[in-house]
C-alpha cells in the first residue's frame, strides 16, 4: 500500500471504531435503559427541544474527520461548474439527513438520521479505498514497466569513465555495463560477453546469452560480466523511452464502454437529483392538499435515500478499473496494449491477417532435408566450403549445420542467379541451384521438395543436395488453431512462391494466403479485405512491424511481433507482442475477453441493484441503510470483481 493509502485507512478504522462506540452508545441508552432514556443519547440532556445536540455533535464530528475530502471537492466542483457527481450526491444526501435529524429532534424530539448520514460517508470513503487499493495493485504491473528507466550511463571516454545521464549520450560513444547494471541505450557489444535478463521487457524469464556483435536494448540487465556497447540510438530515439511514452499514454485512449459510462454520468446524475427533489415536494405537497401535512419528514427521507444508492461510482469506478485492470495483466505477460479502446477492440477481433517471414516464421533458415551420395558430413563440407564466404541465410544455415571451420584457400567465384563455384588448384566444388549444375554439364537429380534446393558437385561429379527451408515457429500452429477455435478467419500474405506459402498454410491450417506479393501488394490486400468485410468485423494485422508497418497502421488492430528494438513496431501499432510470442495472440486474447466481460458483470449489476433499490427507497421499503448497500456495497462488489481482470486466471 502507497502512504496515502495507509493515512486513509487508518482514518477510516478510527472513524468506524468512533462511530461504533457512539452508535453503540445510543442502542444501550435507547433500548437498555428505555425508562429514563427512550431517546438514547439525546435523553442525557434534560430539555427535549435541544437534545438533539448532543448525538448531532457526536455524529458530526466523526462526519467532518472521515468526510472533509468529499465536502471540500464537491464545494470545489460547483465553484468551477462541475455540480453533478458522486461527490455532490453524497453532500448533498448526508447534510440533508441531518438537516432531517435537527428537524426530527426539535418537532418530535427524537432525532432521526445522524447516524445514517455519518455511515453513508463512512462506506463511501471505504468504497474509495477499495477503488484506490485496486487501482494501485492494477497500476503495478504496468508501472513495473516504469522501472526500466536507467538513472545513469558510465560513459567511456578513452581510459577513462564518467557516470553521466543517459540523455548526454551520443550516438556512436562508448558506454560499460557492469554486472547488475541497466543496459541505459540500445547498441551493439564491441566487447565481452554477458547474460541479460530481459524478463520486464518481454516477460520472458529465460536469461538471454549475448557476446560481441550482438545487439542488446535499453531496460534490459546485464546478469553476468562486464561489457562494452556502442550506442546506435540516442536515450529519446531508445526502446526504453519508446516503451515509457507507451506505457504513460496507454490511458488517455478510453474504451466506448468508458465513453459511454462517462456520458451516462453526464446525465444520470442530474436526472437522479431532479427526481429526489420532486419526490421530496410532490407526494407531500398531494398529502398536504388531501388535509395531511405532516408527512415532510417521510417523503424528505425518502428522496435523501434515493440520492444516496443514486449515485453512480459503481459504474464510474469499477468500469475504467477493469479496463486498466487488464492492461496491467496484459503488461505482465509481455502484451503491451495501447489503450482500453483497443482492448475492447481487440475482444471483437475475428480476422487475423499474418505476414509470412519473422511472424508465422523466425526467418531464419535451417536445413531440413540432406540426400547425399557420399557421406552426409562430406556433403555439408563441401557445400560450407563453398558458403565460407558468404552472408546470405542460405549460406548462414549451412556453416551452423556443419558447425565446423573449414579450409580458406579455396577461391570463390559467385555465378550470379545460379550459385558458387570454389576452386583451388584441381579441386573444384559447385554449389547451387539446377542452373549452376547445367551450366557446368552435371547429371543431377531433378527434384521438386518445397524450399530452396541446393545442389553440390565435386570434381564433376553430382554428390547430392540440400533442401533448406524458413524454420516455422514452434507456437505458431497452436495460435492458428485457437484462432480457427473460435471461429476467426486467418489469412497469410507473403512475398514467396505459390510452394512455399502453401506448404506453410498447409502445415498450418491458414484459411487463406496470398503468394509473390511485393510490399505494396500487401497494402492493397489489407485493403481488399477492409473493404469487403463485414460491420461486425474487425481484422488484425500481425507484423514484424518493420516493413510491415504501413499494413499495420491500416488495419482494425495493429499487432507488431517482437517489438523490442523495433521503432515501427512500437510507433505503428496497437498491440505489441514485446517477447516475439505467437501464443501471446492467444493471451491477449484471453485477457480482452475476460475483462470485457467483468464489465458487462459490473454494469448489469450495478445497475440491475441500483434500479431495485432506488425503487424500493421511493416507496418506502429501502432505508438509507440499505441505500448504503446499494452504493457503496455495490460499489466494493464491483471493484473486486474489476481486479480479476489482472489475474493469470484466463
Amino acid at each position: 500500500m502507497t502512504r496515502k493509502q495507509k493515512r486513509m485507512l487508518k482514518k477510516i478504522i478510527i472513524s468506524l471504531i468512533l462511530f461504533l462506540i457512539v452508535l453503540i452508545t445510543n442502542l444501550i441508552l435507547e433500548k437498555g435503559f428505555s425508562s429514563r432514556f427512550p431517546n438514547g443519547l439525546a435523553s442525557i440532556i434534560p430539555n427535549e427541544k435541544i437534545g438533539f445536540i448532543l448525538p448531532f455533535v457526536l455524529y458530526f464530528a466523526i462526519y467532518i474527520y472521515i468526510g472533509f475530502n468529499v465536502l471540500k471537492k464537491s464545494a470545489i466542483n460547483i465553484i468551477h461548474g462541475q455540480v453533478f457527481d458522486e461527490n455532490f450526491l453524497m453532500a448533498v444526501a448526508t447534510l440533508g439527513a441531518f438537516s432531517l435529524g435537527i428537524y426530527t429532534g426539535i418537532t418530535e424530539h427524537k432525532p432521526e438520521g445522524f447516524d445514517e448520514a455519518c455511515a453513508v460517508l463512512l462506506f463511501y470513503q471505504v468504497g474509495e479505498w477499495f477503488q484506490s487499493y485496486a487501482a494501485g495493485k492494477a497500476r503495478k504491473d504496468i508501472s513495473a514497466l516504469m522501472n526500466i528507466r536507467p538513472d545513469y550511463a558510465n560513459l567511456k571516454r578513452g581510459d577513462n569513465i564518467e557516470v553521466v545521464d543517459p540523455s548526454l549520450v551520443n550516438i556512436g560513444d562508448i558506454i560499460v555495463v557492469k554486472p547488475g547494471e541497466r543496459v541505459p541505450l540500445d547498441g551493439i557489444i564491441i566487447k565481452g560477453a554477458t547474460t541479460l535478463d530481459t524478463k520486464a521487457l518481454t516477460g520472458e524469464s529465460k536469461p538471454n546469452d549475448v557476446d560481441v556483435n550482438d545487439n542488446v536494448i535499453s531496460g534490459t540487465v546485464n546478469l553476468t560480466c562486464t561489457i562494452e556497447v556502442k550506442t546506435t540510438k540516442s536515450f529519446g530515439e531508445s526502446t526504453v523511452s519508446k516503451i515509457l511514452d507507451l506505457v504513460e499514454n496507454a490511458s488517455s485512449q478510453k474504451s466506448q464502454s468508458e465513453a459511454f459510462i462517462s456520458k451516462f454520468a453526464k446525465y444520470y446524475t442530474p436526472v437522479v437529483v431532479i427526481l429526489a427533489v420532486i419526490l421530496a415536494i410532490l407526494p407531500p405537497v398531494i398529502n398536504g392538499l388531501n388535509g395531511n401535512w405532516n408527512t415532510w419528514a417521510d417523503w424528505i427521507y425518502r428522496a435523501l435515500s434515493f440520492l444516496v444508492v443514486s449515485c453512480p461510482c459503481a459504474l464510474v469506478i469499477s468500469v475504467p478499473l477493469s479496463f486498466f485492470a487488464g492492461l496491467g495483466g496484459a503488461s505482465k505477460n509481455g502484451v503491451l496494449i495501447k489503450g482500453s479502446i483497443h482492448l475492447e477492440r481487440f475482444n471483437k477481433a475475428n480476422i487475423f491477417v499474418f505476414d509470412k517471414t519473422g511472424t508465422l516464421t523466425y526467418g531464419n533458415f535451417v536445413i531440413t532435408k540432406i540426400k547425399s551420395n557420399i557421406l552426409e558430413e562430406e556433403l555439408l563440407h563441401l557445400a560450407a566450403i563453398a558458403e565460407n564466404e558468404s552472408s546470405h541465410p542460405i549460406a548462414v544455415s549451412i556453416k551452423e549445420k556443419y558447425g565446423k571451420q573449414v579450409e580458406k584457400q579455396y577461391h570463390l567465384e559467385n555465378i550470379a542467379g545460379k550459385g558458387v563455384k570454389a576452386t583451388y588448384n584441381d579441386d573444384t566444388i559447385l554449389a547451387g541451384n539446377h542452373k549452376l549444375m547445367e551450366m557446368f554439364n552435371i547429371k543431377y537429380e531433378d527434384v521438386s521438395e518445397v524450399g530452396t534446393i541446393v545442389y553440390v558437385a565435386h570434381n564433376g561429379k553430382y554428390c547430392g543436395y540440400l533442401v533448406i527451408e524458413d524454420e516455422i515457429k514452434k507456437d505458431a500452429k497452436d495460435t492458428i488453431e485457437y484462432l480457427k477455435g473460435i471461429n476467426a478467419r486467418t489469412v497469410m500474405l507473403t512475398g514467396d512462391n505459390e510452394k512455399i506459402a502453401k506448404n506453410v498454410v498447409d502445415k498450418l491450417g491458414l484459411t487463406e494466403y496470398k503468394s509473390n506479393l511485393l510490399p505494396q501488394d500487401k497494402v492493397t490486400e489489407v485493403d481488399n479485405l477492409l473493404k469487403s468485410k463485414k460491420d461486425n468485423e474487425l481484422l488484425c494485422f500481425v507484423g514484424d512491424g518493420i516493413n510491415d508497418a504501413p499494413v499495420i497502421m491500416k488495419s482494425d488492430i495493429g499487432i507488431a511481433m517482437g517489438g523490442v528494438g523495433s521503432d515501427a513496431a512500437i510507433e505503428a501499432s496497437d498491440v505489441v507482442l514485446m517477447n516475439d510470442d505467437l501464443s501471446s495472440i492467444i493471451t491477449a486474447k484471453k485477457v480482452a475477453h475476460k475483462t470485457m466481460r467483468i464489465v458487462f458483470e459490473n454494469i448489469i449489476f450495478a445497475l440491475s441493484i441500483k434500479v431495485l433499490i432506488l425503487i424500493l427507497a421511493a416507496v418506502g421499503i429501502a432505508n438509507m441503510w440499505i441505500s448504503v448497500f446499494g452504493d457503496v456495497g455495490v460499489a466494493i462488489i464491483a471493484i473486486i470483481n474489476a481486479m480479476r481482470a489482472n489475474s493469470n486466471k484466463y
